[in-house]
Order: C-alpha cells, then sequence, then structure tokens
C-alpha cells in the first residue's frame, strides 16, 4: 500500500503575491477597516502604506463606521482641560472622556479646542503662542508657531485632506484683514486678502468644507461667501436667500458631498420657525426639514439663559 499525502481543500495556503498587490485601494482600505483596533494599529509597522491610513480622512471614516460609537457631538470648555463631554448619538446619553494626552509636549500643559476635522484636534496653546494639531488614534501632534506675535485671530477652522491638513482663520490686526492658511504638506503659512462682512459680529462661526473650498454667512443681510483653499480667492454665493431669516449657520456633510444651512424664520429678530435647507445643483437652497413648532418655542426660550 502506497501511503500518499493529501492536502486539505480548506487547509491554509499562501496567498498569491500577485493577486494581492493588485487589489485597488479602495478595496484594500475596505477590507482593513473591518480588524480590531489593536490588530490594525500593529499592523501599521509593516509598511508605510498601512502607517499612513491612519492619517487618512477616509479611511477613518470607514473604519469608524462598523463601529457602534461611530458618531457623537463633543463640548470643551477653556477652564477644562483634557476633559471633554461627549454626546453618544447611537445610546442617546453623555460621557465623560478623559483624552490621553501623555503623549503631547512639555507646553502642552494648558490648551483649550478650536476645532475638530475627521479626528484631527487643533488646540490653542496660550503658553507657548502656537497651535497645536494631533491625531489621537495615531498618538501623533504637531505645535504649530503663530504667524507673527501678538496674533489675534476669528473663524479659525480646520480641514482635514487626504494628503494632510489645513488651517484658515483671519487676522484683523491690520487696517484691513487678512486670511491665513498653515498647510501641513510646506510646513508654512500663507497669506491672502480677507473679506469684511464676515468680521466681528459672525466671528463664533467656523468655515463650512464643500468642494475644496470654505463656506462662511455675513451679517444682516444674509448672503454665502466662500474662500478657495487652493487659490486664496474670495466669491460671493450668488443664490437667493430664503425671507425673514433670524440667523443662519452653515454646516457640510464632507462624506455625502452636500452643504446644509440651518436657520430661523420670524420677524424682529424672535424666531417663529427653525428650517433646514440643502444648496441644490442650481444654487438654489431648497428646504429638506423643519423643526416642530413646539420644539422650536421651547429651544427659542432657552436662548437667553444659554
Amino acid at each position: 500500500m502506497i501511503a500518499k499525502s493529501l492536502k486539505s481543500p480548506t487547509g491554509s495556503r499562501e496567498m498569491d503575491p500577485g493577486i494581492w498587490s493588485k487589489l485597488p485601494p479602495e478595496l484594500l482600505e475596505h477590507i482593513l477597516s473591518f480588524l480590531p483596533l489593536k490588530t490594525f494599529l500593529n499592523l501599521r509597522s509593516t509598511c508605510k502604506h498601512f502607517k499612513s491610513l491612519v492619517f487618512t480622512p477616509s479611511f477613518m471614516s470607514k473604519y469608524s463606521s462598523g463601529f457602534p460609537f461611530s458618531s457623537f457631538l463633543l463640548l470643551s470648555h477653556p477652564q477644562c482641560y483634557s476633559q471633554f463631554p461627549l454626546y453618544d448619538t447611537i445610546l442617546g446619553a453623555w460621557r465623560n472622556l478623559a483624552l490621553p494626552f501623555s503623549f503631547l509636549p512639555p507646553c502642552a500643559a494648558q490648551f483649550n479646542l478650536l476645532s475638530s476635522s475627521k479626528g484631527l484636534f487643533c488646540f490653542s496653546l496660550p503658553n507657548s503662542c502656537s497651535f497645536l494639531v494631533c491625531n489621537l488614534l495615531a498618538k501623533s501632534s504637531r505645535v504649530i508657531k503663530f504667524p507673527f506675535f501678538p496674533f489675534s485671530f476669528e473663524l479659525l477652522t480646520l480641514v482635514s485632506k487626504p494628503d494632510g491638513y489645513k488651517i484658515f482663520m483671519l487676522c484683523s490686526k491690520f487696517s484691513s484683514n487678512y486670511v491665513f492658511v498653515y498647510d501641513s504638506m510646506v510646513h508654512s503659512w500663507r497669506r491672502y486678502d480677507g473679506f469684511q462682512p464676515l468680521l466681528i459680529e459672525n466671528f463664533h462661526q467656523e468655515g463650512a468644507s464643500f468642494h475644496g473650498s470654505l463656506y462662511f454667512t455675513t451679517p444682516e443681510p444674509f448672503s454665502v461667501a466662500c474662500f478657495d483653499l487652493e487659490n486664496g480667492k474670495w466669491e460671493k454665493l450668488n443664490t437667493e436667500m430664503p425671507g425673514e431669516l433670524t440667523f443662519v449657520r452653515l454646516v457640510s456633510d464632507i462624506d455625502e458631498g452636500k452643504l446644509y444651512m440651518i436657520g430661523g424664520i420670524g420677524r424682529n429678530g424672535i424666531s417663529r420657525s427653525m428650517r433646514l435647507w440643502e444648496l441644490g445643483k442650481g444654487g438654489n437652497w431648497k428646504e429638506v426639514e423643519r423643526l416642530p413648532e413646539l420644539m422650536c418655542r421651547k429651544f427659542v426660550c432657552l436662548l437667553p439663559q444659554l
């Protein structure tokens, strides 16, 4: 009798590099997004591409979507360092999260959260006249010095991109305001002309990132202006705004490529209704939702107490 060694068809086989090396990047990222967090972090040491994925907004968006805790609201207060209340939109509950900042430089003993984008956080460091951008998942950070000192700024917005990030802000130190943009790819600041109506009254708003530009609303009469992050040019959006607006705020869905406007409808500064509009392909605002009247009344009553 001749004994033959048979391999089970379900046994382990070596993967053909010729096949796996030709996988489209989108498919490979989709496969990696199913890995447990600890396994993926260990995998980063195997090649430069896997290591860079943790800095890629598109991959982090796919990765976080596979977990129940994928969407949350984060609040910050200047006097509460490293403690950030989080509202879990899945569970409908608040959490107190102490973020692990042990990897940060010594100059980050005190910091204020200014903006966030796709898992990146931008803080101000009052004691060192600089900003701090950090990726909590990768436990990496970078200190960015102010363009000059003293430096006062408004409308700071952090924009995360596949190849890095940019920081936008307005500076009113000069007789005419200027825009300063930091580009992480070249590690430097660039200065552009500002847009006067955006200052003073609306300095609490951030820009809404949409199709490579940041969109802002101006004070009354309300209008929309956008700043192109690539060429540094301003443009006023030629669109008709809804009537009887009492306030407006822009917000964007980067993944879906949509720009929304939240606003109040009423007279004499009193909102009788709150609505949500989406910017259509023709540049017109299309109403998609409105807050129930009873909820709107309760919300407006609470505004003076906030």
